[in-house]
């Protein structure tokens, strides 16, 4: 009743206010611990490998895993629970292919950003200008963390959604360009803790079947009785969950997203190489953990049954909606600032990473050496630092403004919107530059281009329109129409494409150079 709504209104607001005060008290701390802008960026070899992965987990599961894949849940059943455990062994697997050479690189050269080690793979300045153009897609991803952020605060504060995502971006912007990288670590590994501690609790929810008759055999009862496609290893009726193709497609895409600049930042952090097999594996069993999020989402369709359906409802709201629903209000405010953490936590490392495309891409890398070579390197060094801070409030200003015009769509798949145009083109020329010492320049730029451009014609949808006339009866036309509203396979398709783009340009260009392989891709 009201009664009870307001009741976990007055809690969420005391655990909200608990919940800021102690990220701004990081961001206090992160920021005496920034002495330029290194620091900021990177936070090079200053934590220890079970804090930072905890801290990587919190970044790599985002407002997709604690609301978008519930409510993917919500409307398909277990074929969800594919996508739950599959997409942490993408990412890992990936980070795991790349790890060793995106810390030497590191170390060497004292690269900041994925687009400064792929400048530094290739030696070419052109390479790294247009991986930093196409990380401003992360924008996208970044507004629907904010918007992730937002659904929380309307449910459990009673925010209307305007204020709501004023508020989240107005936490953000606080702590982030005080604290820069550190601020986002420090946070990072506590909500990381806070997040497994959540994941565990849905787990627990789910097999005992809470708030519903029956146990676990009875929410399996129910469900096949709502529809028996909900019971289904694979839902016929979704588009994204109706095959393995779709798995396939899911774990191809997450290869790269352990390297996407805000999470990959994290592996510099990392205080010293002997840890890198403790950190990763800490990583990937943390990171199995966390997706069992999604099962809340199943959960959430016995115990609520079609109600989020219904108009001004969102599926989104899946876990908040839950957990309303089955306990008391304190609880359900607790965990609610809980999914809230899951959001923040990948929110601000997007920023810090994306405001490293203006201080660091393209002030210190591109302006300072062209335009202020009779400034030393602290006065270049201060204002990187500045021009990150300021980096930092715009690109929440835009993401905020981007959230609120795409506040209608589902937050697991409007991240991927920005995330999977990225991830296709950065995919080839970032696993075979670490993969195969034969990638060259030209044949980066080809898998790069390819990458994007099939991700975008796929996605768009051009095959659908009467841009093919004739030739949707062939079958691989027909094929590729039918991905077109799912990011995952498009995303995967774009990548598969450039790297066939790559490997063809590279074995018709001029192989590197031994003297450069031995120092960026070690044998």
């Amino acid at each position: 009743g009201d009664d009870s709504m307001s009741s976990v209104t007055q809690w969420s607001w005391l655990f909200f206010g608990l919940y800021a005060g102690i990220m701004l008290l990081f961001g206090v701390i992160g920021m005496r611990r920034i002495h330029g802008s290194d620091d900021f960026a990177t936070a090079r070899a200053s934590y220890g490998p079970i804090f930072l992965a905890f801290a990587m987990t919190a970044t790599a599961a985002s407002g997709a895993t604690f609301l978008g894949l519930p409510g993917l849940a919500y409307q398909a059943g277990y074929s969800a629970i594919g996508y739950a455990l599959v997409y942490p062994l993408g990412i890992y697997v990936g980070v795991l292919i790349c790890l060793r050479a995106v810390r030497r690189i590191g170390a060497d050269f004292g690269s900041r950003s994925m687009p400064e080690y792929l400048g530094y793979r290739y030696q070419s300045n052109g390479l790294r200008l247009l991986a930093a153009a196409f990380s401003v897609l992360l924008l996208i991803y970044l507004a629907g963390q904010i918007l992730a952020g937002a659904l929380m605060f309307t449910k459990l504060l009673g925010l209307d959604l305007m204020m709501a995502l004023i508020v989240s971006a107005l936490v953000l912007a606080f702590y982030v360009s005080l604290g820069g990288a550190h601020a986002d670590i420090l946070t990072d590994g506590v909500q990381g803790a806070l997040m497994l501690v959540l994941a565990l609790g849905v787990l627990t929810m789910f097999l005992t079947g809470f708030g519903t008759e029956g146990g676990l055999a009875g929410v399996h009862q129910q469900l096949k009785a709502t529809d028996p496609n909900l019971v289904a290893p694979l839902n016929p009726a979704l588009g994204l969950f109706d095959s393995y193709w779709d798995l396939l497609a899911i774990f191809l895409a997450h290869l790269p997203l352990g390297l996407l600049p805000h999470i990959g930042n994290k592996l510099w952090a990392l205080r010293s190489d002997r840890d890198q097999r403790l950190f990763i594996t800490l990583a990937f069993v943390f990171g199995l953990i966390l997706p069992l999020i999604t099962l809340g989402g199943i959960l959430a369709r016995v115990v609520l049954g079609d109600a989020l359906f219904q108009p001004g409802e969102t599926p989104n709201n899946a876990i908040p909606a839950l957990f309303l629903a089955t306990l008391p209000s304190w609880a359900a405010a607790a965990i609610g600032v809980g999914v809230l953490a899951a959001v923040m936590s990948t929110a601000d490392g997007l920023v810090i990473s994306t405001s490293q495309i203006f201080a660091n891409d393209l002030f210190r890398l591109s302006i300072a050496p062209r335009w202020l070579r009779d400034w030393d390197d602290a006065r270049i060094d201060r204002l990187g630092l500045r021009i990150g801070r300021i980096a930092t409030v715009l690109i929440l200003v835009v993401a905020t403004w981007l959230a609120w015009e795409t506040r209608e769509r589902n937050v697991a798949l409007l991240v991927w919107v920005g995330l999977g145009g990225m991830m296709a083109a950065t995919a080839a020329p970032m696993f075979l530059g670490v993969l195969w010492r034969r990638a060259t320049l030209a044949g980066s730029y080809a898998g790069f281009v390819t990458g994007a451009v099939v991700f975008t014609f796929l996605h768009s949808g051009a095959l659908d329109s009467g841009a093919l006339v004739g030739l949707q009866s062939l079958p691989l036309v027909a094929l590729l129409a039918d991905q077109a509203p799912n990011p995952y396979t498009c995303s995967a398709l774009g990548m598969l494409s450039g790297a066939i783009a790559m490997v063809a340009v590279s074995l018709l260009s001029r192989p590197p150079e031994d003297a450069h392989l031995a120092r960026v891709c070690p044998k």
